[in-house]
């Protein structure tokens, strides 16, 4: 694992700021018993230890290097358009068509899956959210978030509430923002810009999006596709996991 790091202080990666995106799903109606962290290292037990288990999500930001494209590419090059909705649809997914919003919808797909789902205040802009995309398919689902002020009041109210003067959720030098749940027993990769939720692979009860196989699955995947072209990777991650 030499060949990546962890950043929370550049300019690029000021974006994943975990008060930021708590103030984020707070507006939107998650429950104050959960929180966002930093995360320091992926391997190291004690740089992991002030993260309550089991952590519920994890959403990292990640620069769009040419090896992660190419191979992002290669898997949605023969995928269908996304189909799924409903009450059984494994995840809850959003296709991005708001501009500059791809850390809130980020913080979204972390919310409004697996089990941070309990958490979500009944009556809440996130629950109603929540209850309108169920039953949408891909392109009606994109157009009721499009279409939903509170989600625009929420993200707006957070603009500056970052690191930089910049849009702290925006996506900017090439940076995605991917969020990793795990539901219904699997691993999910969720981002906007793809063409549908990625299964990455099965994991036991008693393993979190945080546990060594989910780390495999996840992001260190997109880590060792740029270690074995020599590349080095510096990305921003947070997870969700219930306050002290």
């Amino acid at each position: 694992m030499d060949h990546f790091s962890l950043s929370r202080n550049s300019s690029q990666m000021a974006e994943n700021n975990p008060d930021v995106m708590n103030q984020l799903a707070a507006k939107l109606g998650l429950s104050s018993e959960l929180q966002f962290y930093d995360v320091y290292s992926l391997d190291d037990p004690e740089q992991l230890a002030h993260i309550p288990r089991p952590a519920l999500a994890l959403l990292v930001i990640i620069p769009l290097t040419p090896a992660w494209d190419q191979s992002r590419k290669a898997e949605d090059a023969d995928k269908e358009p996304y189909t799924g909705s409903g009450p059984d649809e494994p995840v809850i997914w959003f296709k991005q068509t708001i501009g500059h919003a791809c850390g809130s919808i980020g913080l979204l797909h972390s919310v409004i899956n697996g089990p941070a789902v309990d958490f979500i205040k009944p009556d809440s802009d996130l629950a109603a959210i929540r209850s309108l995309a169920i039953p949408l398919d891909m392109t009606k689902r994109a157009e009721m978030l499009y279409n939903s002020e509170p989600f625009e009041r929420a993200h707006k109210s957070v603009e500056q509430a970052g690191d930089s003067y910049v849009d702290p959720t925006d996506e900017r030098d090439g940076g995605h923002f991917v969020s990793f749940v795990k539901s219904g027993g699997k691993l999910w990769e969720l981002e906007g810009s793809r063409k549908g939720p990625l299964e990455r692979g099965s994991l036991a009860h008693d393993e979190d999006v945080l546990s060594p196989r989910a780390l495999d699955m996840g992001i260190k995947r997109i880590i060792e596709l740029n270690t074995d072209g020599g590349g080095s990777l510096c990305f921003s991650c947070i997870a969700l996991a219930r306050r002290p």
